[in-house]
C-alpha cells in the first residue's frame, strides 16, 4: 500500500497518541472527522496499524531489570529452531525473542523484578530451553532511548 502525507500525519500522531479521538485527530492532522475516520480504518483494514497497546511502566509494577539474553543453539536445523521457539514462547518475562544473524542465534529480551527474580527465571526457564549450548545475559544500567514510534 502507498502511504500518502496525511496517512503518514495521522501516523505518527496515533503512535504517539494512541487514544486520541477521530475528531481530535482530524483537527491535528486537517481532515474532517468523517475523512480521518475512513483513512485509519484502511491503514487498520490494510495492517499498517497492527494493533493498540498500552504501554506500562516497569518500574511502577516492579519489573524494572531489563536483561538482554544472547543464546547460542546446538544446531541450525528446523527441528532444534521449532522447538526452541516453541518453547521461549511460553516463558512469560520474555517481553521480545529474535532470530539473529552473527554470534548468537536468538536475542532476549526479558523483564524481572531484580537480579535475585532473574536468576528464578534462568533456573524455571531458560536453563531449561531445548539446544540451547551457550547463555550470555547483559543487564540494561539505564534506558537512554525507548521508542515504539517508527518516524514517517
Amino acid at each position: 500500500m502507498q502511504l500518502d502525507a496525511t496517512d503518514c500525519r495521522i501516523l505518527r500522531v496515533l503512535q504517539r497518541q494512541g487514544r486520541i479521538t477521530n475528531a481530535e485527530l482530524a483537527e491535528q492532522v486537517n481532515l474532517s472527522p468523517s475523512a480521518c475516520h475512513r483513512r485509519v480504518q484502511r491503514l487498520e483494514s490494510d495492517g499498517i496499524i497492527a494493533s493498540y497497546v498500552a504501554l506500562l511502566d516497569l518500574r511502577s509494577i516492579g519489573r524494572a531489570t531489563v536483561v538482554y539474553v544472547e543464546i547460542k543453539l546446538s544446531g541450525q536445523s528446523d527441528e532444534i529452531l521449532d522447538a526452541f521457539e516453541r518453547e521461549v514462547a511460553r516463558v512469560p518475562d520474555v517481553l521480545e525473542c529474535h532470530l539473529m544473524a552473527g554470534s548468537a542465534d536468538y536475542l532476549l529480551k526479558i523483564i524481572a523484578a531484580d537480579t535475585e527474580d532473574f536468576a528464578r527465571i534462568h533456573r524455571r526457564y531458560l536453563s531449561r530451553l531445548p539446544g540451547v549450548v551457550q547463555m550470555q545475559s547483559s543487564f540494561a544500567l539505564r534506558t537512554v532511548v525507548q521508542t515504539t514510534a517508527v518516524e514517517m
